[in-house]
């Protein structure tokens, strides 16, 4: 097999996957709710995805002491009514968050609510997100190392072949 066919095997392999794996991702940044500004940040995952508010003060105001938060989840749908979980105060160096891990049962759309409540005021946002399939587990290194293990593979192939000319040269 050449080389060039080879190479695009590799490639055939490393075709994108419709699943999300990796970091958090944004889905509501710098939004006004109640008495403060909130990014809602999510790993949208079947079975348990997490979602992560980052709470900012609004300009000339301060971030409240008693401040609590709720998400609300419901399928795009409509198949299942809203869910409604708390959301758990993180306590970050010069942050302030607040968490929460919600089930997930099906991959599709989902309408994400987030509720704050505070004795300056109420609030709340929305927005949907893509829950999607949870990757391979311990699998995942080595998929994603892969195409990686193919040039290495490829790259000693060719240093033995180099070898071989050689040693016939000088033989």
């Amino acid at each position: 097999m050449t080389l060039l066919k080879r190479c695009g095997l590799l490639l055939l392999l490393a075709l994108p996957l419709a699943a999300h794996n990796g970091p958090p991702f944004p889905i509501i940044v710098d939004r006004p709710a109640g008495p403060v500004v909130i990014s809602l940040w999510t790993h949208p995952d079947v079975g348990i995805g997490t979602f992560f508010v980052i709470v900012k003060a609004p300009p000339g105001g301060s971030i409240p002491d008693d401040l609590k938060f709720d998400i609300a989840v419901r399928p795009a749908t409509g198949r299942l009514a809203w869910a409604r979980y708390p959301m758990q105060r993180e306590w970050l160096r010069g942050q302030v968050q607040f968490n929460a891990s919600v089930p997930f049962d099906a991959q599709e759309l989902w309408n994400v609510q987030v509720f704050v409540n505070s004795k300056k005021g109420s609030g709340q946002s929305a927005a949907s997100v893509e829950v999607t399939p949870p990757g391979l587990g311990r699998w995942d290194l080595l998929f994603f190392s892969s195409p990686f293990l193919g040039i290495g593979f490829l790259w000693f192939r060719a240093l033995m072949k180099r070898r071989n000319v050689r040693q016939l040269r000088s033989a």
